[in-house]
This record gives structure tokens, C-alpha cells and sequence, in this order.
């Protein structure tokens, strides 16, 4: 039985050929410290970061590359973005849908700092608009930060238009591309992003424990690990110069040399054309489920385009008990329960029972869909005799 892999929002399944390729040939032939060092073999492998810095700036209309700074995931990378940017006192808004990596340094901060903290919730067609998030805006309101498109149902947040209404405000604004950086046109300038965070294993095609954080050249932040950077090695302080100061230690260059051929193969695939593809794959998904007695799908009608992501249920199923026996007795991989947002549960609904998620990459196929589509016929079905 052949293996049908859905759970491209947790991590893209199978990667290009060119991933692998450029992680071995940096293994074999130059897997040297970069910038610990002025030898050949060294300033190969800075040259790794360099490229994979240049081409992730031209993904993202980043003038700086210097602006972009390597962590192992989001999740680490937002961090860095909420905790080195909020102070004591200051106001934060967010969305009613946020991942945890969102969700938990914000209350972590409302707890330990007094940081005031909004969630804005959608309207009654599950919609964001960017007018509700000004007007939560209070005058000791330090960010703004939402998802770029929710991992639970795969709406898409009017990113650009709160970026323009935060620029207005003078208000620094954090998105989390967790499930948009690869698939969704972005441009940090245009859409008014002052922080940028991204993990490399999802949309982008490279392996895990690569991300990264845009951070506009007119935010400061504080730094959250301090130690060696290779640069100004002589100074007590963290240096102040971009990258260096945000990235101490060693960095994963294996793993950003497989990134930088994700990157490379996104680019050339082009994002649009990801994207319509995963979209074409999502509404059949949708369409086919809808027509299924005692299957119940979440989210924005057929009308509201979404990323490649589809949450549902089965009546009298238990999510993870259709997950098991999706993968154990069809071979399909799906991903059950909370998915890291209880926020967008309870926003949703399925705080009680969580969901069934499919979510595509670009090498799934419409064949894909009518198989999963089959099999959860037939396991609605067999809940429903």
C-alpha cells in the first residue's frame, strides 16, 4: 500500500531531489564553522548562508539581507520577535486564531510583564478585517502580530491591509508565515511587515530545524541568547551589527544548504502557480467531503480562497480515531486534535472534539483527494450503521 502524505502543514513530504543533493555535497565536501574562520573550507560555508540569506530576501522583497536571521523554526523566531520587542506595560493585538507559538509568549508576557493582550475575533462569516484590529489599538499599544493564514482551516488574514493600518500608527507589525511562506505572495515593504517569521521545513521545502526572523532595520530588538558570533569576539557585549547579533552559536548549515534548494526550487516553480495548486486541490477536497452524509467541514465557504488546508469531523468519530484508521488501514497520513491552536478551536468551534486535518504540498495530486475522499466516506459510513 502506498503511502498518500496530507500533512503538509506540519512539515512538506517528500522534499525536492535537490535538498537532499545540497545537504550532502555540504557534508561531504565543506561542513566547516562558518565565520569562525578565514580557511577555504570555512568561507564555503558562509558563502551557504550567504546564498540562502540573498534568495530568501528576493522571496521576500527584503532590501537588507542582513536583515534576515537564521533560527531553527518559527516557533523559535517569534519568540525572539515577541519577547525581545514587548516591554513591561505595553499592549499587544493578535488574532482569536493564533498558534501557540503566538499564544504562549503573549500570555507568558501578560503574566510575568503585565503586558495588556487583544484577541480580535472574527465576524460572523469568519472573516478578519483589518478595521477591527485599529480599532483595538490603545494608546500604549506596542505590536501587532497575526498569522499570515490559520493552520486550522487555512483562512487567510488581510495581512496587507493591517499592515498598512499599522504603519499609519506608528505600530510595529509581527507576521507568522508558518503556513504561507512558499505558497502566499509576500513582500515585507509593500505589505507593511516590520517582522517576518518563517520555518524553513513547511512551504519552503527545506528540512527541520531551519526558519528564520525579518526584522525591519528600523526595530531594535533585544536578543535572547547571547554568546559566541564569531565577530567582535573581543567585546564583553552581544555586537550590535546585523546578522551576527542575532544569531550566536553555530548555525545549522547542513540544514540551510537544503533549505537554500527550497528555496531555489519555490522560486523556480514560482509561488503563485504553488498555490493555485494546492487551492484547486483544497476546493475539490472540500466540494467532495461536503456531499458526504455525517461529515462536517470547517471554515469559510468555497467563495473565500484559503491555503492547501481542510479541517472536518465525522459525527460520532472521534478525530483521532478517524486519523488512526485513515493512515493505519488506507495509508493516507492526516493529522488529528488541536493542531497547537486551541485558539482557533474555540474560535471555530471544535474546542470539544478538535479535527481531522489534510493540508497539500506541491506534489500532491487530485488522485490523492479522491482516495482520502473515498475513505472517509467509508469510515462515515461504518460510524453511521
Amino acid at each position: 500500500m502506498s503511502l498518500i502524505y496530507l500533512d503538509n502543514a506540519a512539515s512538506t513530504w517528500p522534499k525536492p531531489p535537490g535538498v537532499k543533493q545540497m545537504m550532502a555535497e555540504v557534508i561531504d565536501q565543506y561542513a566547516a564553522n562558518p565565520g569562525r574562520g578565514g580557511h577555504t573550507l570555512a568561507m564555503k560555508a558562509s558563502k551557504i548562508l550567504f546564498r540562502t540569506r540573498m534568495q530568501l530576501s528576493r522571496l521576500f522583497g527584503i532590501k537588507n539581507p542582513n536583515d534576515l536571521f537564521f533560527y531553527m523554526n518559527a516557533t523559535q523566531a517569534l519568540n525572539q520577535a515577541i519577547k525581545g520587542y514587548v516591554n513591561e506595560g505595553d499592549h499587544v493585538i493578535t488574532s482569536s486564531i493564533e498558534h501557540n507559538s503566538v499564544r504562549r509568549p503573549l500570555e507568558y508576557l501578560r503574566r510575568e510583564k503585565q503586558v495588556e493582550v487583544t484577541y480580535v475575533q472574527p465576524r460572523e462569516d469568519q472573516l478578519f478585517y483589518a478595521e477591527d484590529f485599529a480599532k483595538a489599538v490603545r494608546s500604549n499599544t506596542k505590536l501587532i502580530v497575526t498569522s499570515h493564514a490559520s493552520n486550522l482551516t487555512g483562512l487567510i488574514l488581510p495581512v496587507g491591509e493591517i499592515g498598512a493600518c499599522a504603519r499609519a500608527k506608528g505600530i510595529a507589525f509581527l507576521v507568522d508565515a508558518s503556513q504561507t511562506a512558499g505558497i502566499l505572495p509576500i513582500d515585507v515593504e509593500a505589505m507593511g511587515i516590520s517582522m517576518l517569521a518563517f520555518p524553513g521545513h513547511k512551504g519552503l521545502y527545506g528540512p527541520q530545524g531551519t526558519g528564520g526572523l525579518y526584522v525591519s532595520s528600523e526595530i531594535d530588538l533585544e536578543p535572547l541568547i547571547h554568546g559566541g558570533t564569531g565577530s567582535q569576539s573581543e567585546a564583553i557585549d552581544q555586537p550590535a551589527t546585523r546578522p551576527d547579533r542575532f544569531e550566536a552559536g553555530t548555525v545549522n548549515t547542513v540544514g540551510l544548504a537544503g533549505l537554500l534548494a527550497g528555496v531555489e526550487f519555490v522560486l523556480e516553480k514560482g509561488v503563485e502557480q504553488i498555490h493555485q495548486h494546492e487551492w484547486n486541490l483544497t476546493q475539490k477536497t472540500i466540494r467532495l467531503l461536503q456531499e458526504i452524509p455525517g461529515v462536517e467541514v470547517y471554515g469559510p465557504d468555497l467563495s473565500v480562497e484559503r491555503v492547501g488546508v481542510v479541517a472536518c469531523n465525522i459525527n460520532g468519530a472521534d478525530a483521532s480515531e478517524v486519523s488512526f484508521i485513515l493512515d493505519q488501514q488506507y495509508g493516507i497520513a492526516t493529522r488529528a486534535g488541536y493542531h497547537c491552536t486551541p485558539l482557533g478551536h474555540e474560535t471555530f468551534g471544535t474546542i470539544n472534539r478538535g479535527a481531522v486535518r489534510a493540508s497539500f504540498g506541491v506534489f500532491n495530486t487530485d488522485q490523492d483527494v479522491e482516495q482520502f475522499v473515498q475513505a472517509m466516506q467509508e469510515i462515515a459510513s461504518a460510524f453511521r450503521s
